[in-house]
C-alpha cells in the first residue's frame, strides 16, 4: 500500500500476526460453525480483509470468492472475528503467564481453550494474578503458610498449628520490598492462616462453576430509592424504587433504567439470594465435616463461609450482573443500529422543488426552498429564497403569513412543502393545506418530516460551511427540505445520536456503539451509491475505502477543478491511491461523463469484460444499457470474470438496472385533519400512522398529535409475536385502531388488530403504561418498507415530553417507557383491557414486596 493510500489493513491483522496457523484455522472453523457457512467462505473474507478491503467492498465486488456471503453475513462475520482473535490473543498471554508462574495444568489449559468470552477468561486467570498486598500475600510473606498446610492436612488444631510460629521482626515481598503487616499476636495469625486457606481454595473453579450457575437461578436483583430526598428528583424512576424481581428473567431494558437510575444516585441495586445451600457445597467439596478435630472442622468451615460470602459471592453477582448488561447494551446498540438503517433507507422524494418548512410560535416559521439539485434557490438578486413568517400567538399576523407563503409556492413552482414535527407542526400543516385549497393553480404536497437533530445540524461546521450566506436559524428549514428529498444524504450530517431513534444511549459502550452506528451508515451509503459531483464531504466519507480527509479532499478538488468528468479522473485527488481507488470506485458514480459504465454500479476493473459483452452485441454501450432484450441475448458461457471478482451475471443484472436505488417507492401517511392533538382522540378511532420506533414489547406510532402511541406486542396481531421488529419497523405506515388514552401524562394506547376480532375486555382507563417515544419527538411520516431486521431482543424506549422541541434531547427520561405499571393500591385488582396491564402480561411492570 502506498504511503498517500488512506486505508491501513485491518486493527485485527496485527493481532492475527502473532497468532499461529493453527490458532487461526481453529478460529476460522469456529465461526463457519457458528455462522452456518463454508469454512472456504471465512477464509476468503479473511484473506481479503487482512488485506484492508471493506465489507461494502467485498459484498458487492467479490461475490464469487466469498461465494455470495450478503452484507449482513459480512458484518457478523467481522465481529465475530474481530472477538475470536481478541479472545486468541488473551489466551495466549494467560497461558504465558500461568507457565511463567510454574502453575499452568493440563486441566486449566483445558479451561482456557474451552473458555467462550473474555469474561470467563479472566475467571480462570483470576485466582493466580499477583496480588502482592492481599491478605494472603502478607500472611505467606509472614511465613504462615506451613501453619496453613498443617491445618489443611493434619489432624491438628489451628491453634496447635501456630505453636511454633515465630513473629518475623521485619516481612518483605516476593521483590524485596519492606510490607507494614502486624502478626503479634494469635488472632492476627490465625486471620493471616485462614486467608491463605481461602485463597488456596479459590482455585476449585469447577466448583466456583457450579456455584454461579445455582446462583443464577435463584437470585433476585433489588433496586430502592437511595433515599427519601430522591424521591420527588427522581420521579422518573418511581417504577423501582421497590422493586424486585428474578435476576435471570430480567427484560433487558428495566436493566439499563436501573442502571441508569443507580448512576443518577436515585437508586440503589442489590442482589439478593440464599447462602446457606452454597456455603454447605463448599464445606462438602472439601469435605470439612470429616476433618478432626473440631476446633479444626469449626476452623475450616468459617474458612467455607468466608470463602463464599467475601470472595465468591461479590465475584459472582458482580460477573451475573455484568454478563446482564453486556447482554443488554449489545442489544440496544442492535435496535439503535436496526432502526437508524431503515430510517437512512427511508424513501426519497426524489428531485423535486422543495419549500421546506421549520415551524416555531415565538421565533415564526422559517422556510427555504431548494430546488430539485437539492441546493438553495436564489431569487432575481442571487439571494437565497427564504422568509420567516408569524401566523401564531403572540403576533397573529396569519393573513400575512398565507399571502407570503403563497407568493413562496406559486413562484417557485413547489412540488412538495416538508414540514418539521417540532412544535406548531401541525399547526402549521393546516396553515399550509388552508393556503392549497385556497388556489387550485398550487401543485404542491405538504408532508411532515421528522426533523430531530436538524439544529445540530444548523449549527455545525458542515452547515456553516454548506450553508454560510445563510443565518443559522433558517438552515433548520434548508435541512427539513433536503431530508424529504434524499433523507440519507441529508441525515449522514447529523450524529445519529440526535436523530432519535436510539434507547439508553449514553448508558452504553461508547466506542461499541459508534463503531455500529458508524458500519449501518457506511452499508446504507454504499448500497445506494453517491453522486461524485454533488455528494457531500459528509457522504463522501461513508462510502468504502474513503474517510473524512479524502473526502474533503475529493470536494476541495471538484471545487478547484470542476465537475469530474469520468471515475479515472478520481485518481489525480491527493491522498487517493491505488487501494482507496479500488475500494471506493464502484459506489461512487458519475453521471453525464465521458464513460456511461461511470453512472453504473459496474466495477472500472471490470469495464473490459463488458467490452467483451459488447463485442457480441455490436451494438453501443448506450443501446445495451437497460436492454433486456439484448442482454438476454448475450452468450456467456465463453466468458469469465476477471481474477473470479465478480459473475457475469451479476454484471449483466447490473447493466439491466444501472445504479438501481435499494430504497422503496415514497408514500406518506395521510393524518386525520379534525386530529391534532390527544384531546382529539376517542376510543375506538381508526388512524393511519408512521411507526416511528420498535421496541422489545411493542412499537410506537406517530397518528398526529404530538405524542407517539404505543401498539403493545400483544396488540399487534392475533397469533403470537416473538418479535415486533419481524412485524414493523421504522417508518412503515400502518393502521391502529386508539384502545386507550391518558390524557393527564400523555399517553396513547393502540391496536394493530381488527376491531372485529379485538378481545372483549372491560374498558378502564391506563394506569401507567409510559408511550413516549424514546429520544425526543421524532415522527417521521415518510414510509419505507426495507426488508425486516433479524434483532431477538431490544431494550424498551424511553419517554419523551408532550411537546417536542427541536434540539438533542439524547436519552431524556428514558428508563420512563420500559419502567412498569405501580398499582395505585396492593388490593385493588389488575383489570385487563388498561395498558398497564397489556405492559405487565408481558412482563413489562415490577413485583412489588
Amino acid at each position: 500500500m502506498s504511503s498517500t493510500d488512506t486505508l491501513t489493513p485491518s486493527q485485527t491483522s496485527t493481532k492475527a500476526q502473532v497468532l499461529d496457523a493453527t490458532t487461526h484455522a481453529n478460529i476460522h472453523d469456529k465461526l463457519a460453525r457458528a455462522l452456518g457457512i463454508k469454512t472456504a467462505q471465512v477464509n476468503a473474507f479473511v484473506k481479503l480483509y487482512d488485506e484492508g478491503a471493506t465489507v461494502p467492498f467485498i459484498a458487492r465486488y467479490r461475490k464469487e470468492k466469498t461465494q455470495d456471503l450478503d452484507d449482513a453475513q459480512l458484518r457478523a462475520l467481522e465481529k465475530s472475528l474481530n472477538y475470536e482473535r481478541d479472545m486468541a490473543t488473551r489466551r495466549l498471554k494467560i497461558t504465558e503467564l500461568l507457565s511463567a508462574q510454574g502453575n499452568l495444568t493440563d486441566e486449566l489449559q483445558s479451561r482456557i481453550d474451552n473458555a467462550t468470552s473474555k469474561l470467563e477468561l479472566e475467571d480462570i486467570y483470576l485466582p493466580y494474578r499477583p496480588r502482592r498486598r492481599s491478605p494472603a500475600a502478607k500472611a505467606r510473606a509472614a511465613g504462615l503458610d506451613v501453619a496453613a498446610q498443617a491445618v489443611l492436612n493434619q489432624e491438628i488444631t489451628p491453634t496447635d498449628a501456630l505453636a511454633d510460629y515465630q513473629v518475623q521482626s521485619t516481612i518483605t515481598d516476593e521483590s524485596g520490598n519492606e510490607i507494614e503487616v502486624d502478626f503479634s499476636d494469635i488472632e492476627k495469625q490465625l486471620a493471616g492462616v485462614q486467608a491463605i486457606i481461602v485463597d488456596e481454595w479459590t482455585q476449585a473453579l469447577d466448583l466456583l462453576d457450579n456455584l454461579r450457575s445455582g446462583f443464577a437461578k435463584t437470585a433476585s436483583i433489588v433496586s430502592s430509592v437511595a433515599s427519601d430526598e430522591k424521591r420527588e428528583v427522581g420521579e422518573k424512576f418511581k417504577d423501582y424504587f421497590e422493586h424486585s424481581e428474578s435476576l435471570a428473567r430480567l427484560p433487558n431494558h428495566r436493566l439499563l433504567a436501573m442502571l441508569r437510575g443507580r448512576q443518577e444516585n436515585v437508586l440503589g441495586l442489590k442482589i439478593e439470594g440464599e447462602d446457606s445451600p452454597f456455603i454447605e457445597k463448599i464445606i462438602k467439596h472439601f469435605d470439612v465435616d470429616t476433618k478432626a478435630p473440631d476446633a479444626r472442622q469449626e476452623f475450616l468451615a468459617e474458612a467455607a463461609t468466608s470463602l463464599w460470602k467475601d470472595k465468591w459471592r461479590p465475584h459472582i453477582e458482580h460477573r451475573l450482573l455484568t454478563e446482564k448488561r453486556l447482554t443488554a447494551e449489545s442489544d440496544a446498540i442492535d435496535v439503535f443500529a436496526n432502526n437508524l438503517q431503515h430510517l437512512l433507507m427511508s424513501a426519497p422524494a426524489g428531485r423535486k422543488v422543495i419549500l421546506g418548512v421549520d415551524p416555531g410560535i415565538r421565533h415564526g416559521v422559517k422556510m427555504a426552498i431548494v430546488d430539485a439539485q437539492g441546493h438553495v434557490m436564489l431569487d432575481g438578486e442571487d439571494k437565497p429564497v427564504v422568509a420567516t413568517v408569524y401566523p401564531f400567538a403572540p403576533d397573529n399576523k396569519m393573513t400575512e403569513a398565507k399571502v407570503v407563503i403563497d407568493k413562496l409556492l406559486s413562484t417557485y413552482n413547489v412540488d412538495l412543502v416538508a414540514i418539521g414535527n417540532g412544535t406548531a407542526s401541525r399547526e402549521t400543516d393546516a396553515m399550509i393545506k388552508e393556503i392549497l385549497a385556497a388556489n387550485d393553480a398550487l401543485k404542491a404536497k405538504a408532508v411532515i418530516v421528522n426533523e430531530s437533530g436538524a439544529s445540530v445540524y444548523s449549527a455545525s461546521e458542515l452547515a456553516s460551511d454548506e450553508l454560510a450566506n445563510m443565518d443559522v436559524s433558517v438552515r433548520g428549514a434548508v435541512s427539513i427540505a433536503r431530508r424529504l428529498q434524499d433523507p440519507l444524504s441529508e441525515l449522514v450530517k447529523v450524529d445519529p445520536k440526535a436523530i432519535g431513534v436510539g434507547q439508553y444511549q449514553h448508558d452504553v459502550n461508547q466506542t461499541q456503539l459508534a463503531d455500529s452506528l458508524d458500519k449501518v451508515t457506511q452499508d446504507s451509503v454504499n448500497a445506494v451509491g453517491v453522486d461524485v459531483n454533488t455528494a457531500s464531504p459528509a457522504i463522501l466519507a461513508h462510502i468504502a475505502g474513503l474517510n473524512k480527509n479524502v473526502a474533503q479532499q475529493i470536494v476541495t478538488y471538484r471545487k478547484e477543478h470542476g465537475a469530474f468528468d469520468s471515475r479515472e479522473s478520481l485518481k489525480n485527488v491527493p491522498r487517493l491511491g491505488a487501494k482507496t481507488f479500488e475500494q471506493a470506485a464502484g459506489f461512487l458514480r458519475v453521471h453525464g461523463g465521458s464513460n456511461p459504465l461511470d453512472a453504473t454500479g459496474v466495477h472500472p476493473e471490470s469495464y473490459a469484460l463488458v467490452d467483451s459483452l459488447l463485442a457480441q452485441t455490436g451494438k453501443a454501450l448506450p443501446e445495451v444499457i437497460g436492454n433486456d432484450g439484448v442482454l438476454n441475448s448475450i452468450d456467456t458461457t465463453a466468458l469469465a470474470a476477471n481474477d473470479d471478482n465478480i459473475s457475469v451475471k451479476a454484471i449483466i443484472e447490473e447493466l439491466a438496472k444501472p445504479a438501481r436505488d435499494p430504497r422503496p417507492e415514497f408514500k406518506t401517511a395521510n393524518f386525520r385533519d379534525d386530529v391534532n392533538s390527544i384531546k382529539d382522540l376517542t376510543e375506538g378511532m381508526q388512524l393511519e400512522g408512521v411507526v416511528t420506533n420498535v421496541t422489545a414489547f411493542g412499537c410506537f406510532v406517530d397518528v398526529g398529535v404530538h405524542q407517539d402511541g404505543l401498539v403493545h406486542i400483544s396488540q399487534m396481531a392475533n397469533d403470537f409475536v416473538a418479535d415486533p421488529m419481524n412485524r414493523v419497523k421504522p417508518g412503515d405506515i400502518i393502521s391502529v385502531r386508539v384502545i386507550a388514552i391518558d390524557e393527564k401524562r400523555g399517553r396513547i394506547g393502540f391496536s394493530m388488530k381488527p376491531e372485529a376480532e379485538k378481545s372483549v375486555r372491560p374498558a378502564v382507563k391506563p394506569t401507567a403504561a409510559n408511550t413516549g417515544n424514546d429520544e425526543k419527538a421524532s415522527r417521521p411520516r415518510i414510509n419505507h418498507t426495507n426488508s425486516s431486521r433479524s434483532n431477538d431482543s431490544r431494550p424498551a424506549a424511553d419517554k419523551r415530553p408532550s411537546k417536542p422541541k427541536r434540539q438533542d434531547s439524547s436519552n431524556r427520561n428514558s428508563n420512563e417507557r420500559s419502567k412498569a405499571p405501580r398499582a395505585e393500591k396492593a388490593e385493588a385488582p389488575v383489570k385487563l383491557g388498561t395498558l398497564g396491564a397489556l405492559l405487565q402480561e408481558a412482563g413489562v411492570t415490577k413485583n412489588k414486596k
